[in-house]
């Protein structure tokens, strides 16, 4: 007997036809987030199993907990046998000192040529459990016991498990392409990313940084989001732009109202340029409907109209406090909030427009050889890349995008 984790999919199962697809995807992401080639890993259709050193899976249970794609967790004994006898004896082993009051035991028997159905399984190592535990007073609860007891019976193997841990669900992250997310030291972008993430969407990330206006604990700050980031994703590449000559263009030659909107419309047309040369197939941002100026939908509709690319927005319906909750959740709330601010908050006007007309940006736009300044801005940047398993921050050089 020893011990081994057992993964189980949910959503994925509703993939049909494609699930080899996701599931090899999920197992190359727990392999990388284990970031250990001895690890065991097997799998069906129905479910995964990683064997591992009893002394390790405390670390290894943590790890894998913030892979998505895994609907629940499962710290089972393996038995390399199907064995009747076997079974019973070391469930009474196992349940010899147990201290519940209540129980079930629920079976699930995947193969079928077994002479014992589920039910007559369940009815007899039931029996094994109340004669060892005859003098607690220990009684049987199909409907709300206080422990169930697993067991299913595969080919060759069987399982018993008590433990059951809920996995974050989604699907597993890459199985459905890549995303540029407009991360930065807020609040609501690191969950936008998140919740990218939880969807299967692998995320590259953009930051725009306006020295000296914005300091480089602005930047470190947007460091430590994506780090938090990685733990989900093995890593993040973020594509830094130095925002400050278009910024401090767009000051000199537009109306104070329309600053925030022309410099969202800038940032957009950058996102767009890094995203297609990076094979991204989609923009994604912390936007929320009517949180800020820049939010309504006349000027989400406006600040849209100079990409068509898609933007997947997936805070946009979320109450604020109910972002704040995602952020502690994935602990980067703490972060967010440390007094540094980004490009976007220094140059707020008092009064931004919160109805912004396309024809009068067209017009300011005009006024200057902005795609000039947007072309110099996406080849002077430069890509750090984050990893979850190491502290280091590789920079590259990115001149070759145009």
């Amino acid at each position: 007997m020893k011990k081994v984790i057992i993964i189980k999919y949910a959503e994925l199962n509703t993939k049909k036809d494609n699930i080899d697809f996701f599931i090899k995807i999920l197992r190359k992401n727990i392999q990388n987030t284990l970031n250990d080639d001895t690890k065991k890993i097997t799998y069906d259709h129905g479910r995964m199993f990683i064997e591992s050193t009893e002394d390790d899976f405390e670390d290894l249970l943590k790890k894998v907990k913030k892979v998505f794609g895994i609907h629940e967790i499962n710290i089972a004994y393996k038995l390399d046998t199907t064995d009747f006898d076997t079974i019973k004896d070391t469930l009474a082993d196992l349940v010899k000192d147990a201290d519940f009051n209540t129980f079930k035991v629920a079976t699930k028997r995947s193969d079928k040529s077994y002479p014992l159905d589920s039910m007559e399984i369940s009815k007899k190592l039931g029996g094994v459990v109340l004669r060892t535990l005859n003098d607690k007073g220990v009684t049987v609860d199909v409907h709300n016991p206080e422990v169930t007891i697993n067991v299913e019976v595969r080919r060759g193997q069987s399982y018993i498990y008590f433990e059951r841990v809920k996995g974050l669900g989604g699907y597993p992250v890459g199985s459905l392409g890549k995303g540029l997310l407009m991360l930065s030291g807020g609040i609501d972008s690191p969950v936008a990313g998140y919740l990218a993430l939880k969807r299967g969407v692998r995320i590259e990330a953009i930051y725009f940084e306006s020295p000296p206006h914005t300091s480089e604990d602005a930047k470190n700050k947007v460091l430590k989001l994506a780090k938090k980031l990685s733990e989900y994703s093995g890593y993040v590449k973020i594509h830094v732009i130095n925002f400050t000559e278009i910024q401090e263009t767009i000051l000199k030659n537009a109306p104070h109202d329309y600053l925030i909107t022309l410099m969202r419309r800038m940032m957009y047309r950058i996102t767009e340029r890094v995203a297609y040369k990076n094979n991204c197939k989609c923009i994604v941002n912390g936007e929320s409907i009517g949180q800020v100026a820049s939010q309504t939908l006349t000027s989400m509709s406006c600040i849209n109209a100079v990409t068509n690319m898609p933007v997947i927005r997936p805070v946009a319906c979320l109450d604020k406090n109910d972002i704040i909750d995602i952020a502690k959740d994935i602990d980067t709330y703490k972060i967010s909030i440390e007094p540094f601010e980004d490009c976007c908050t220094i140059f707020v006007p008092k009064h931004p427009v919160i109805n912004p007309d396309v024809r009068s940006c067209e017009e300011y736009e005009a006024n200057v050889d902005y795609d000039a300044l947007v072309k110099k801005a996406v080849e002077t940047s430069t890509v750090i890349k984050v990893e979850n398993n190491s502290n280091t921050q590789i920079k590259e050089d990115f001149k070759d995008l145009f």
